[in-house]
C-alpha cells in the first residue's frame, strides 16, 4: 500500500511517500516541500498549495493519506495559518478519494521512535534507519510528512 504523508504549513508543505512492500519492509517512494511566496496574498498561496497537492496525488496515486493533527501552540496567528494549511490539505485528499487517517505529534514519535518525548532529531534518525536512507531526510517538513505516513502504516498492521 502507498501513503502520503502530509507535514501542513502555509510557507512549506513536506510531503513523504511510503509504501510497504509484500515482504513488509518500508519503501521510500518520494518525498520533498510544497513552498509558497510570502510575498502573495494568502488565498493564492493556499490556492497553490490546493493545486500542487493535486498534482502530488495525481502523479503518485498513494491509496491512503495521513496528516499531521493541529496541536495546541502558543502563537496563535501561526496556529490559525498551519489550520488553513490542514483544510487545503485534507480537502484536496478527500477530493481524490482517500482515506485520510489524522495522527497528532505525540502519536507520530511514539509509533516511529517508541517514545512520545523524542525530540525532532530523534524522529528523524529513526526515519532514516527505517528507509534505509543514507542521510536524514531534508528539509525537516518532509521528514515529518515521512514520519507520518510510517505511522499510518504501523497502524495500518495492527488494525
Amino acid at each position: 500500500m502507498l501513503v502520503i504523508g502530509i507535514d501542513p504549513g502555509v510557507a512549506v508543505t513536506g510531503y513523504g511517500l511510503v509504501r510497504e512492500s509484500s515482504s513488509g519492509d518500508l519503501e521510500l517512494v518520494a518525498y520533498g516541500a510544497l513552498e509558497t511566496d510570502p510575498a502573495c496574498a494568502l488565498p493564492q498561496r493556499l490556492s497553490e498549495l490546493h493545486r500542487r497537492l493535486r498534482e502530488l496525488v495525481e502523479h503518485w496515486q498513494p491509496q491512503q493519506a495521513a496528516v499531521e493533527s493541529i496541536f495546541f501552540a502558543t502563537n496563535a496567528k501561526s496556529a490559525i495559518s498551519v489550520g488553513q494549511a490542514r483544510g487545503v490539505a485534507l480537502m484536496t485528499l478527500f477530493e481524490a478519494g482517500l482515506t485520510i487517517a489524522e495522527y497528532t505529534p505525540l502519536q507520530v514519535k511514539q509509533a516511529v521512535a517508541g517514545y512520545g518525548s523524542a525530540d525532532k532529531r530523534q524522529v528523524q534518525e529513526m526515519v532514516r534507519l527505517l528507509l534505509h536512507l543514507a542521510e536524514l531526510p531534508r528539509p525537516d517538513d518532509a521528514a515529518d510528512a515521512l514520519a507520518i505516513a510510517i505511522t499510518h502504516l504501523h497502524q495500518q498492521r495492527w488494525a
